[in-house]
């Protein structure tokens, strides 16, 4: 039995999952002893370990080590309630530091998030499908977000829109990041997929910003939405647009809103493109998006640029390498029709590579490194070299009726 776990319902008719995966070879459904069971439930898991050899730990203090090892386990728990009812929820564990912009803080924890868990409804004829999800999702913001499976990522680190971002040093001891323009840990949504034919759309209904996601039954949430969709020209060639609008001064950050105003006056928008393909050996995949925050007492609004691009070749059977090349650029801040000397956040261009060797379709062991170039000498010892191994494994898989 399949069903569907990521954007696009049914599983067996693939009418809405991204073609990034597919791609990069992965699966974001699971399967029960008998494939034509009504019910059942199956909890797979993907286990990785890793090590990072960096110096971005020891700007949160000189006596942080540069090497370290990590962990990270990923639970993805699905059940299936009949033939259109199903529910999903990726829960991971992690010794952080264990992404590259956990170094920034480094703090030795563990840490647990639910990145998505959802209860969705689907349905499908001749060349069309419809899918409800409710509860929290994924972001429908570009192409990257339902990537978070170390054994589909082919790279080490995540793509610069859904990085961290650094904030310009205004002392020695400053906090050098802010939240990521798009969160990857999803937040309270009604999302509705619709497909047919080559054209897929999503629209989703959120109650705060994926910039500044606040969770359930916490207080300064506000409507907003992020719409997307897609055209696939031909078979391993697609492209797609996505947006997303609405306040984001809220929770931590509502007092930052002047008196007698509300985060309604300052919205933040965001438009992307993105595009994948595949041709024998070869695959690869790109994304540029454009951020713009309103903010008060300047005269124009904060806005930044990304643009990634990632190429994946098969050397051998079981061997591969990838390269992803990433650049940032931001706008100056304007107070009072004076112009900022920095721009709001530091530009920067990551370059990274990896190979990567399968011994078996289970497991993927990883090697990479990453060239940071970060503007204003905001960071000068970005590069970080890393090692992952990864396994996955079928925990559970029953089939109930």
């Amino acid at each position: 039995m399949r069903w569907a776990a990521a954007r696009g319902g049914d599983c067996a008719r693939r009418h809405l999952l991204t073609l990034a995966l597919v791609l990069l070879g992965g699966t974001p459904c699971a399967k029960l002893s008998a494939q034509d069971a009504q019910i059942g439930v199956a909890l797979p898991f993907t286990f990785s370990a890793g090590m990072l050899d960096t110096s971005r730990a020891q700007y949160a203090g000189p006596s942080a080590p540069q090497v370290f090892g990590s962990f990270r386990l990923l639970a993805t728990p699905e059940i299936k309630l009949g033939s259109h009812w199903y529910g999903y929820a990726p829960l991971p564990v992690r010794w952080a530091p264990y992404f590259y912009q956990d170094a920034y803080v480094y703090h030795r924890q563990i840490k647990f998030d639910v990145l998505q868990g959802f209860i969705g409804y689907s349905r499908s004829w001749n060349h069309t499908a419809l899918a409800v999800k409710a509860g929290k999702l994924s972001s429908a913001f570009g192409a990257f977000p339902l990537r978070y499976d170390d054994m589909v990522n082919p790279l080490l680190d995540q793509p610069l829109p859904y990085n961290y971002l650094l904030k310009q040093p205004s002392s020695t001891s400053a906090k050098i990041y802010a939240r990521p323009p798009v969160t990857l840990y999803g937040l309270p949504a009604v999302e509705f997929d619709f497909s047919w034919r080559r054209l897929d759309s999503r629209f989703q209904f959120t109650t705060s910003s994926p910039y500044n996601p606040i969770g359930f039954f916490k207080s300064g949430q506000y409507p907003q939405w992020t719409a997307g969709g897609g055209y696939t020209i031909r078979q391993g060639f697609r492209v797609g647009i996505s947006a997303y609008r609405g306040p984001w001064l809220a929770g931590s950050l509502s007092s930052l809103v002047p008196t007698g105003l509300s985060a309604t006056n300052f919205p933040a928008g965001a438009v992307g493109l993105d595009v994948q393909w595949a041709r024998g050996r070869w695959s690869a995949s790109g994304e540029w998006d454009r951020f713009v925050f309103h903010f008060p007492y300047l005269s124009n609004a904060p806005t930044v640029n990304f643009a990634y691009a990632e190429l994946k070749v098969i050397v051998r059977p079981r061997w591969y390498a990838a390269f992803r090349a990433n650049y940032q650029t931001d706008n100056h801040a304007v107070v009072g029709g004076v112009q900022s000397a920095t721009t709001v956040y530091p530009n920067r261009q990551y370059y990274e590579v990896a190979v990567g060797f399968r011994p078996n379709r289970f497991e993927l062991l990883k090697v990479g490194y990453e060239w940071a170039k970060v503007a204003n000498g905001a960071v000068n010892h970005n590069n970080v070299f890393g090692v992952q191994f990864v396994t996955s494994f079928n925990g559970l898989s029953k089939a109930l009726k």
